[in-house]
């Protein structure tokens, strides 16, 4: 607990417990680990070049609104 220049006592940052995650917040970090392992997979088996490009590659396709993957019947 933190004193205020009026006495009152405050409650600092390291007091509080950390906020609950929201079930979209728990769903991000889920993608976000799967990426993770995706990214330390590719690195390990072709190099971070390799990574890097693949990522900016797919950023790219997402922004452009084009598809990720063929389709089933290709």
């Amino acid at each position: 607990m933190v004193m205020t220049l009026t006495g009152k006592p405050q409650t600092s940052q390291i007091d509080k417990a950390p906020p609950e995650l929201r079930d979209e917040d728990k769903s991000k970090d889920v993608f976000f680990e799967r990426v993770g392992r995706l990214s330390e997979e590719m690195i390990a088996k072709h190099g971070k070049d390799f990574a890097m490009g693949v990522l900016v590659l797919a950023a790219r396709f997402v922004a452009d609104g084009r598809p990720l993957r063929k389709s089933e019947s290709e």
